[in-house]
């Protein structure tokens, strides 16, 4: 069977998901589609609004296949590793082709921008430098060195909407490691990625729909712009749970670590730099919401995104000692099949069963035993008598499509 990988956090899976999927089946002929999927946190440093479980639920009653997760330590993450990790995962599954949507919608300039870059490091590390010492962040010092590079190379990928980073940076993976996966990519329709206001047409971005969710709570208001088995799945996951899961109901977790722990010990908590932990105890003294909090923080250097990532680790706990150094996967964990899916993952027994993950509660990996963690932070805002089944779930079989 001829795969089309596709690298997912489905938060929820909206109608623009169901296009992605049907372009992607439809413009390579595959015969299955395989999603690679964030945990229950996600690569922007959020909580998912419901858990990985009822979101693979989601992706298989909408057409997916399979869906196999992306561990934590590489899904929240910056960019470029989010991408090469999820790349390196797809390739194990032996997928012909990884499908991303983008703003620009078609391969070739992503191509050309590779080679250039590649042609241009001395020039883009200069200019990046220059605008660091200047005050901005990593990610804005090398958006603006690439515009001045870009300047003079009309062929360049406009590298300044999420999408186009994304796919750029699954083109550099599979080009850097030399992969045999093809690279694909479907033109964006509806709202933009950032988009927190929901349109008039029935595609609206997940960020307008968690909001407009977590406003209220109200699916019906949300409907029109998701599939209905979608709908059904956050009814249930409402019904039994009773939260969508935001920052603000974390926020009283996080205050209280930064107010009980000491700063010689945030320090060791990954990615928490240039004594970033003293402005973080001081903004946590004085801030009732999340939203006050992060408002409070936020800088040029130290952007939104950067900040719940950096939040999230804190509260897991994770230290530079919990991020492998290697990309490269040490297990192929199925969240969920469909019929096709669970043929497809028999064939690869032969050559990838030493990566496949069949009894989790079994494994001395250290990169799953992060998932419970994560598993146990992300249920920690719900009812007490939801604990125990949480905790089990993580290690019960693949939900599988009836």
């Amino acid at each position: 069977m001829k795969a089309a990988g596709l690298v997912v956090e489905y938060n929820p899976f909206h109608n623009g998901h169901q296009y992605h999927l049907d372009q992607s089946l439809a413009s390579t002929k595959a015969d299955i589609a395989i999603g690679v999927m964030s945990g229950n946190f996600l690569q922007r440093g959020e909580p998912a609004i419901v858990n990985k479980w009822a979101r693979t639920k989601m992706a298989l009653a909408a057409g997916v296949d399979l869906i196999v997760e992306l561990p934590f330590v590489h899904a929240v993450q910056k960019a470029e590793y989010f991408a090469e990790a999820a790349i390196l995962l797809l390739e194990e599954l032996q997928c012909d082709w990884v499908c991303f949507g983008s703003e620009q919608g078609n391969i070739e300039p992503f191509l050309d921008t590779y080679t250039l870059l590649k042609e241009n490091t001395d020039f883009t590390s200069e200019h990046a430098k220059s605008y660091m010492n200047d005050g901005h962040s990593y990610p804005k010092a090398m958006a603006l060195a690439y515009a001045e590079l870009k300047k003079t190379h009309s062929n360049m990928l406009t590298l300044d909407k999420p999408n186009n980073i994304l796919g750029y940076h699954y083109v550099s993976a599979i080009l850097k490691n030399k992969l045999s996966i093809k690279p694909v990519t479907i033109q964006r329709t509806g709202s933009g990625y950032h988009d927190a206001d929901l349109p008039l047409n029935s595609i609206a971005s997940a960020t307008a729909i968690r909001k407009e969710l977590t406003a209220d709570g109200r699916l019906q208001d949300v409907a029109r712009f998701l599939p209905r088995t979608s709908c059904e799945i956050l009814h249930d996951y409402q019904e039994e749970m009773q939260v969508w899961h935001t920052w603000e109901m974390y926020w009283p977790y996080v205050k209280l670590k930064l107010l009980t722990t000491p700063p010689d010990t945030l320090k060791g908590i990954y990615e928490m730099k240039e004594g970033l932990e003293n402005r973080l105890i001081s903004a946590a003294q004085t801030s009732a919401t999340f939203l006050d909090f992060m408002t409070k923080v936020k800088t040029k250097r130290y952007t939104w995104t950067r900040l719940q990532r950096l939040l999230t680790y804190l509260l897991m706990n994770i230290t530079n000692n919990d991020i492998p150094k290697e990309l490269k996967p040490t297990y192929i964990r199925v969240l969920g099949f469909s019929q096709k899916g669970r043929e497809y993952m028999q064939s690869l027994k032969k050559e990838k069963g030493h990566l496949l993950l069949t009894r989790p509660a079994a494994s001395n990996d250290p990169i799953l035993a992060i998932e419970q963690r994560s598993a146990n932070v992300h249920a920690s805002v719900l009812p007490p008598e939801m604990w125990q089944h949480v905790q089990k779930r993580e290690y019960q079989p693949p939900v599988m499509l009836p």
